[in-house]
Order: C-alpha cells, then sequence, then structure tokens
C-alpha cells in the first residue's frame, strides 16, 4: 500500500487560500455582532434622548418643540467632541475614509474607528439625524477586517480583501441582505471581482447575516404589496423615472458638499459645529416629521400608498437639506438610507403623476416609489448592481427587477456622464485623491520623505517660556514647534492644543518653559523612508504631521511631513502614471 501524503490539517490552515477563508469567518461574525451591538445602542441612544424607542412618526406629537431642538444640538456637540479629540475618521458617511485606507494606507484603519463610530453615529441617529445606518456599519466593519488583517500579519497586498469582508458582513448585517453586501463591498470598495476576493467576501457577508437573523429574524425591510407591470407601455416611463431620480441624485450630492464647505467656511471651532447643525435639523423636523432619523415608517407609508403627492414632493427637498445639514455639519452617518428616502417620495410623487394621466396603463405610485429608491441610490453611488440587489432583498418582490434594472441603470449612465464623481468618490476628489486614477498603493513605495517634506519649520530652544512660546505661536502661524536642545536635537514638540490646558492659568507665563509642555520623544521619520512607511506611522499614531530627521549617527532636524502633502504626492504620483500608460498605449 502506498504511504499516505496528505497534508496535515494545521498545514493546510497556513496556505494563504484557506486562512483568508477562516479570517473571512471571524470578521463576519465580529461584524455580525458588531451590528447587533450597534442597532441596540441607536435604540438605546433614542431613548436617552425622546424615552421612546418605537418610531418617530408614533409618538412626534407628544414630544415637546423645545426638545425637538435641544435634542440634535446637544446630540451634535456630543459628536462634536468626539470627532474632533478622539477620532476625526467617524465624522461624515464613513465609506469614503474606507476607500481612502485601501488606496492609501493599504487596508489599514486605526483601531479606535470602530468605537467611535459606533457610538458617533448611535448618537446623530438616535437624536433625530437625518441619516442612514448602513455608512456606519460599512466603516465599523472595515475597521473590524482591518484590525483582524494587521493582527494576523495579512501581506499588504490582501488587506483590501479584508477590509472588503467587513464592509460586505456590515451591509448585509445591516439590511439583512447578503447579496447586496458581498456587491456593494465588491464594487465600490474592493473594485476587484476576482474569485480571491469574491470567495472570503461571500463567507464574511453570509455570516454576518446569520447572526443579524438570529437576534432580528428573517423578514424584508419593506412589508408591501406585490407590484406588477400594468401595461408593456409602461417599460417607456421607467428610463423617464431613472432620468428624474439621477437628477435628483446630483442635487443631494452637490446640496451636500456645497453645505460642507459653508460649514468649513464658518470661524468657529470644529466640534461646535454640529450642534449648529442639529439646531437647524431640529427646526426642519418640527415641522416635518417624516425625515427623523432614518425615515423607515415614512418610506413604509409612502409604498402602500398611503402620502399626498403634494407632501411626498415637499418631502423630496426637505430631505436633501435636512441630510446635507446633518452631514455638512459634520455629524456621522450614512447616505444610503437618506437616497432610499428621496428615491421613494421621487417615485411615489412621479407615480401620482403618470397614474393621473395613464390609468389603465400604469400601476399604483408604490410600485414607483419601490424602483425609485433604486434608482437614487444608483445616481449617488454609480453603483447600479448593489442597488438593484439591494432592493430586491430588502423587499423579496422580484416582479419589479426589470423595470428596476432600467432605472439604475439610466440613473448611473446620466449622472456618470454629468459628474465623473460618484458621492462617496467626490469626496476624496476635494482631499486630492482620484482614487479612478488608480490604486497603486506601491506608489507610495517608491517615494521618499525627502521629496516631499517642507523644509521650513519652526524651531525654539527648551528653554522658551510660555510667554514666549504662545507669541511664537501668533507671530509664525506655525501649527507646531519643534523643541530642540543646545545642539539642536530635537527633543520634543509642542501643538496648541498642548497649551489649551495652561492658559488660563494666572503666574505660569515665565515658569513654564517649552521643555515642560513639550510631547518628548515624537514620532519622526528620516529623509530617505518611504512615503508609505512616513503613512503607515501617521495612521498608527493618529498624528497629522511627523518631524523629518536626517540619515546618519547623528540625525538633526531637516523637515516636517504633513498628511496633506501625502496626499498630494499620490495624486500627482497617479496622473504621471496614468499620463505614461496613455504614452504607452499610443506607442503600442
Amino acid at each position: 500500500m502506498p504511504p499516505d501524503r496528505s497534508e496535515p490539517l494545521f498545514l493546510k490552515f497556513r496556505r494563504p487560500n484557506v486562512r483568508f477563508l477562516f479570517l473571512a469567518i471571524v470578521i463576519g461574525g465580529l461584524a455580525g455582532y458588531g451590528a447587533v451591538l450597534f442597532k441596540l445602542i441607536l435604540k438605546y441612544m433614542q431613548w436617552v434622548f425622546y424615552q421612546n424607542t418605537n418610531d418617530w412618526l408614533t409618538f412626534a406629537g407628544a414630544v415637546p418643540l423645545w426638545m425637538k431642538i435641544v435634542m440634535p444640538t446637544a446630540g451634535g456637540l456630543v459628536v462634536g467632541l468626539i470627532v474632533s479629540f478622539f477620532a476625526s475618521e467617524a465624522k461624515g458617511h464613513g465609506v469614503p475614509e474606507v476607500m481612502q485606507a485601501i488606496a492609501l494606507r493599504g487596508g489599514r484603519i486605526r483601531k479606535r474607528v470602530a468605537a467611535a463610530k459606533i457610538f458617533a453615529s448611535a448618537v446623530t441617529i438616535g437624536s433625530g439625524g437625518s441619516v442612514g445606518r448602513e455608512g456606519p456599519m460599512v466603516q465599523i466593519g472595515a475597521s473590524i477586517g482591518s484590525s483582524v488583517g494587521q493582527l494576523f500579519k495579512i501581506p499588504r497586498a490582501h488587506m483590501k480583501t479584508m477590509v472588503g469582508c467587513g464592509a460586505a458582513a456590515g451591509i448585509a448585517a445591516t439590511f439583512n441582505a447578503p447579496i447586496a453586501g458581498v456587491l456593494f463591498a465588491l464594487e465600490i470598495i474592493i473594485g476587484d471581482f476576482g474569485v480571491m476576493q469574491f470567495s472570503p467576501v461571500v463567507l464574511s457577508s453570509v455570516m454576518a447575516t446569520a447572526i443579524s437573523r438570529y437576534y432580528f429574524g428573517d423578514f424584508p425591510h419593506f412589508d408591501i404589496p406585490s407590484y406588477s407591470i400594468v401595461s408593456l407601455w409602461e417599460y417607456l416611463l421607467y428610463p423617464v423615472l431613472g432620468v428624474v431620480t439621477g437628477l435628483v441624485a446630483l442635487a443631494f450630492t452637490n446640496t451636500l458638499y456645497w453645505l460642507e464647505d459653508l460649514f468649513d467656511a464658518i470661524p468657529i471651532p470644529e466640534w461646535s459645529k454640529p450642534a449648529i447643525g442639529g439646531a437647524v435639523l431640529g427646526c426642519i423636523f418640527a415641522i416635518w416629521p417624516q425625515v427623523f432619523g432614518v425615515g423607515y415608517g415614512a418610506m413604509n407609508m409612502a409604498l402602500i400608498n398611503q402620502t399626498p403627492f403634494m407632501l411626498m414632493l415637499v418631502l423630496i427637498f426637505v430631505k436633501i437639506a435636512a441630510s446635507s445639514v446633518t452631514l455638512g455639519s459634520g455629524s456621522s452617518g450614512g447616505i444610503f438610507a437618506p437616497s432610499l428616502f428621496m428615491g421613494c417620495m421621487t417615485g411615489g410623487a412621479f407615480g401620482y403623476a403618470v397614474h393621473w394621466l395613464f390609468p389603465a396603463y400604469t400601476a399604483m405610485p408604490g410600485a414607483y416609489a419601490l424602483v425609485a429608491m433604486g434608482g437614487l441610490v444608483a445616481g449617488t453611488t454609480y453603483a447600479p448592481i448593489t442597488a438593484i440587489l439591494i432592493i430586491f432583498e430588502m423587499t423579496s418582490d422580484y416582479s419589479i427587477i426589470l423595470p428596476l434594472m432600467l432605472t439604475c441603470i439610466t440613473a448611473t449612465v446620466m449622472n456618470s456622464t454629468i459628474q465623473r464623481a460618484s458621492i462617496y468618490t467626490t469626496k476624496l476628489l476635494r482631499r486630492g485623491i482620484d482614487i479612478e486614477a488608480g490604486r497603486e498603493r506601491h506608489l507610495l513605495s517608491h517615494m521618499l520623505v525627502k521629496e516631499v517634506m517642507v523644509r521650513d519649520f519652526v524651531t525654539i530652544p527648551q528653554s522658551m517660556t510660555l510667554s514666549s512660546i504662545i507669541w511664537t505661536f501668533k507671530t509664525q502661524n506655525a501649527p507646531y514647534l519643534h523643541v530642540v536642545d543646545e545642539e539642536d536635537r530635537l527633543t520634543g514638540i509642542i501643538s496648541f492644543r498642548d497649551l489649551r490646558a495652561v492658559l488660563n492659568e494666572d503666574g505660569l507665563n515665565d515658569l513654564l518653559i517649552a521643555h515642560d509642555l513639550a510631547t518628548p520623544n515624537p514620532v519622526t521619520v528620516t529623509a530617505d523612508d518611504t512615503l508609505q512607511d512616513a503613512l503607515d506611522k501617521i495612521t498608527d499614531r493618529g498624528v497629522s504631521q511627523l518631524p523629518v530627521l536626517s540619515s546618519g549617527k547623528e540625525p538633526k532636524l531637516v523637515g516636517t511631513l504633513t498628511e496633506l502633502a501625502i496626499d498630494a504626492a499620490y495624486n500627482s504620483a497617479t496622473v504621471r502614471a496614468e499620463i505614461a500608460e496613455g504614452h504607452e498605449r499610443k506607442g503600442g
């Protein structure tokens, strides 16, 4: 008998493919429980603010006006403090931050992001923020996937798959939509439909969905009548609906970033801006309670034809304003649910109009509301496959799949022609990061710190007094002061934040010196380090700049490197690579 040459099980586990599948299951399980925890905390936060966990429309009339304004203001203040002093990545809708981490940082996301995002988003939505749960869960899941990948020392080339597993699990557990979760991760986060990415993402999505269903049951998000095509002539109307939803999607994207610029220009502390947004939002949902929070109650009413035409028409623009104010001011939440809400109201109003014009040839307005939900998601994210599948899974209704496909594709093609970037990639473009130009993370590994560092920096001696330090900040307009000893060796670094605790203390101006205030042994890089190494240190330590030292036995301070400079260098490198690729194609 020939000897048994079968490989032991523990050696098979060491194979990369098997290990990735195992880690995908672990990530799916952790993200699934993260989704359960997030939903429970969200309910608890709504109870903290309003002493009621039911849908807002069922008790809005009993809430006094002052509470409708004060509570979202207080929620915004809490979120502003979390974002400003704990984790800046918790700000906004989260998905662009995940895409940036994959493109620039090899999928490395700080471990604290998941906790910060859970709490900040729960406070935002619980206090009335007009945003969704999916963006936070994508970022929470992606952070879990990144942390697991870093723990098991997954190679940089495969980290994006780990992050994609977490993102897919987040969407799947949030919407009870495992297929849509997979497609979202592959279509938007990873950008690759290869087998090596597909298999782990599927396992992670299935695991998270199983956990979510165990705790919350297996039922569609929307319980609606069965809609179907009444006449073949209706197929001519759905591309028109795609155009309409596309225009609303463009309005939402542009309004969101216009308001973000408006809030950025207000000369007040960053932590206070979400509170202002909360106060404005409170005034809005005091008049239109339908836009409170996620808004599923209002959507359900529109889908079963219980919302008047004029109210749906008005709610389109009110929701655009409410969601844009919430996110533009710096609060935390997703854009998926607002897109579904706007699509629902847009489709419902459109359905009323065409049913009034052609009653014998068209379905009830609820059918158009359902289809338009997918159209608006597709028009904002430029991810039609995800949009089609998520509506199918959220409703368990296959009869509207053909109109849904027509509407989603029309909205995507039209909007991507008018405006190249989606609502996600627009945010990255505004930071100088062009994801579409290429995901070549190795570019930063071939660029040195000395190529982009700033050589103009401010140094102060260890003996400088507090009053002189304050004067230096005022006159030099420098974000950081570098503290050096008598031999010009870096011993510490001072930011203006380090001075806040002592600014109001009398008698310290001439007693405290730079040596007392400086952060000792700051994280540094050398001029010959790669930008990828520098970015890894910035990510791990949560800082925005690093002092640059010369190489050699006696390193001296020679410059400073900011995260903004790294982002700009990456963008320039991808543009150059694209131009070079174009020249090669022409030469070939």
